[in-house]
């Protein structure tokens, strides 16, 4: 049995997840961002049977304030992703690079076994860590 440790997705991804409703204003997204420190926002399902969207700071660069769009007259919805990637959070950060990669994305959101978002992880966060892992083994 191999015993070598890993890091796991949960090791570097920023737990408590931001949240935006989907009927929100770009401009209220924009104001949560601001307030909280972060780049991207969790959009949550309008039921269980609904996928988590998400908000990033690029999606609204580029199909809000790039096309001339009003924030306060564009909703959330309407610029988020969806469905998004997740992940586990017990995978080796080693295979959710190459996932994220493959979909050239920048982020996922983490969920727990009932699909509840437990956290965001980043291609830099994950890059940097096995980096420092890499120079140490």
């Amino acid at each position: 049995m191999n015993t070598n440790n890993y890091t796991k997705v949960a090791d570097v991804m920023t737990p408590d997840v931001k949240t935006v409703e989907r009927m929100a204003t770009v401009k209220e997204a924009i104001d949560i961002m601001r307030t909280e420190g972060v780049s991207s926002l969790a959009v949550e399902r309008r039921d269980e049977t609904d996928e988590f969207g998400l908000l990033v700071v690029s999606d609204i660069a580029s199909k809000v304030i790039g096309p001339d769009k009003a924030i306060d007259r564009t909703n959330v919805y309407e610029v988020m992703a969806k469905p998004v990637l997740s992940l586990p959070p017990d995978m080796n950060i080693k295979f959710a690079v190459r996932l994220l990669v493959r979909f050239t994305l920048s982020r996922a959101l983490v969920v727990n076994l009932e699909r509840k978002p437990i956290g965001i992880v980043t291609l830099r966060d994950m890059v940097l860590r096995h980096s420092e892992d890499w120079n140490e083994g």
